[in-house]
């Protein structure tokens, strides 16, 4: 058994990681699951939620993702995520700006005007929020 998985984290506009790890935690749509070396097949889909990736016993990065699919083997982890930020790098006022002004945007639409865009990006802007307040 190798001593690290590799865990790769892609969003639509990058790779944001490419490394050995020692163990990677992500928000599965049936729970959160952990990923050692060694782990068995699975595939998953991701809610929004944080991964954090292990050095040893600590971890070592926070990174939120808005949801996507995850594919495991027993020496890699790969994540498809359909937005990903490190929390290191996330201003808590555009958060609460994105929930705003999707709020605003619900809130003066038409009866007839589709708003499923504006409540879905709520939904992640809230699930941010509450990822950097337990930071």
């Amino acid at each position: 058994m190798a001593d690290k998985v590799e865990f790769e984290l892609v969003s639509p506009e990058r790779l944001l990681v490419s490394q050995g790890v020692d163990m990677v935690v992500v928000p599965g749509e049936e729970g959160d699951f952990g990923v050692l070396p060694g782990h068995a097949l699975f595939l998953s889909g991701v809610r929004p939620g944080v991964i954090e990736i292990y050095d040893g016993d600590k971890i070592s990065d926070r990174i939120f993702v808005a949801g996507g699919f995850a594919e495991v083997t027993g020496e890699r982890c790969t994540v498809l995520a359909e937005e990903a930020v490190n929390l290191a790098e996330v201003e808590r006022t555009t958060v609460e700006a994105r929930i705003r002004d999707n709020e605003q945007a619900i809130s003066i639409a038409s009866p007839d005007e589709d708003v499923s865009s504006y409540r879905i990006d709520l939904g992640i802007g809230r699930a941010l929020l509450e990822a950097l307040e337990n930071k």
